[in-house]
């Protein structure tokens, strides 16, 4: 039976959204924002169209009535950083919580080790600290009124990392490596599978949804290509440091149940399955 809770995924058309969407419609009334002319989302009743560079939140937020929300948006950083204020404000007067999508970017300027999730935030991209801004105006909200998922890079057998694998292997383009970079990565199946734990638990506060292992950058792209068939890809390496630097996520605060856990030969794995 269908859960009477009301979802809103700002950002329903990209390819976090959209995966949430999926995952999430066959459980609860789940609306979802869409900004480009498409006609499969025209004729969806439960695709919104709006635009957060010319229009307000509000508008929709008064119409819909959500009792949460899910920011997987993407686009021009004021504006986006703009409708979040207004999804604040909206959740604050009302009976409502915000899922707010994060990034390992938050934690780019430290570099010694890796990042849990009630460590200092610092940046030293725009990108990082365009997400902060956003996380800091949530963390002083109260714990029930928000999650903050902070993801790595996310794989999967249609995501976008993956499909600029193939395309640059089949155009004999070099894939930019990073051979100095421990990171972690996760896959699209996983995350929307523990967003929805995350949902159907009612679960507050900071989670960090890598996997539990870390690996070379590298290292991953490389076992991604053999998994992939890719033979004999050209890989570019690129040093921004002499030194191993850290960009991972790990949970140690807020864990998941084992089955929702993933490691890198499982991130590997899940390229082929779609």
């Amino acid at each position: 039976m269908k859960n009477s809770k009301k979802i809103l995924i700002l950002g329903g058309s990209g390819f976090l959204g959209n995966a949430l969407y999926k995952e999430l419609l066959p459980y609860f009334n789940v609306h979802a924002t869409y900004r480009t002319e498409n006609d499969f989302f025209d004729k969806n009743r439960k695709f919104h169209q709006w635009d957060a560079e010319t229009e307000s939140l509000e508008i929709l937020l008064k119409s819909l009535k959500p009792d949460l929300i899910i920011s997987a948006m993407r686009g021009e950083f004021e504006a986006q950083i703009y409708a979040h204020f207004e999804a604040i404000n909206y959740i604050l007067t009302h009976d409502a919580k915000l899922i707010f999508l994060s990034s390992a970017n938050v934690f780019d300027a430290f570099t010694n080790y890796p990042s849990y999730e009630y460590d200092k935030t610092l940046s030293l991209s725009v990108y990082g600290k365009f997400k902060i801004k956003i996380e800091n105006a949530l963390l002083r909200l109260p714990n029930e009124k928000y999650v903050i998922a902070r993801l790595p890079m996310v794989y999967g057998a249609k995501s976008p990392r993956i499909e600029e694998l193939k395309i640059l292997h089949d155009l004999h383009e070099a894939i930019e490596v990073f051979p100095n970079v421990v990171t972690n990565a996760t896959s699209i199946s996983k995350f929307t599978q523990q967003l929805h734990y995350i949902i159907n638990r009612d679960l507050e506060g900071v989670f960090h949804l890598g996997s539990t292992d870390l690996v070379h950058h590298i290292d991953l792209i490389d076992e991604i290509c053999k998994q992939l068939q890719l033979e004999n890809p050209l890989f570019k390496s690129v040093y921004d440091s002499n030194e191993d630097r850290f960009l991972a996520l790990l949970p140690k605060d807020n864990l998941l149940p084992k089955n929702l856990q993933i490691t890198i030969q499982d991130v590997v794995k899940d390229t082929l399955v779609s």
